[in-house]
């Protein structure tokens, strides 16, 4: 598989935010003068949750409340979360323009607000995108979310737009 590109089926830990977690503390504006990835992962939810570059893993999961990523429109905060090994994240709801940064830069977001109500910090998920069936297998509750579309599940294998029309291009 090529570095980026998402299985449509990931299993991970989860983290878990509340409501309006907007994008002035997932990436602060002071590191908006990189656009490094490892540099932005490093100061990833720094002012909202000092540890969470010390406790995240790769591929774990995002679960938080509706309005994630509110605030400014800059790309570096889903950047920020791709590049901390976040696989995924899941609210009830997203800001427009980070949804569209999202899948734009090959973060995978889920909106489902059960699974935001049934989910516990901690609790170890698996994410089905092609059925968008998420599975708490700490609790063993089923949520389902909406599938990606296929275009959008491209975007996303394709490590984002660039990577998906570099990809078009060269058919």
């Amino acid at each position: 598989m090529m570095k980026g590109m998402i299985n449509m089926q990931i299993t991970g830990r989860t983290i878990k935010y509340g409501a309006n977690v907007d994008t002035d503390v997932i990436i602060p504006a002071r590191y908006l003068n990189t656009s490094a990835k490892e540099e932005l992962a490093k100061h990833c939810m720094e002012d909202l949750d000092p540890e969470f570059i010390n406790r995240v893993k790769p591929g774990d999961i995002i679960i938080a409340g509706p309005n994630f990523g509110c605030g400014s429109s800059r790309e570096h905060a889903p950047i920020a979360i791709k590049a901390s090994g976040i696989a995924c994240v899941i609210a009830p709801s997203f800001a427009r323009i980070f949804y569209r940064n999202s899948i734009n830069t090959g973060l995978a977001i889920l909106e489902c607000k059960e699974a935001y109500e049934g989910i516990d910090d901690g609790d170890e998920i698996s994410v089905d995108f092609d059925t968008g069936v998420i599975m708490d297998l700490t609790s063993n509750q089923v949520f389902r979310a909406n599938a990606f579309p296929a275009f959008i599940s491209e975007i996303i294998k394709s490590d984002g737009l660039v990577g998906y029309t570099k990809n078009k291009l060269s058919k």
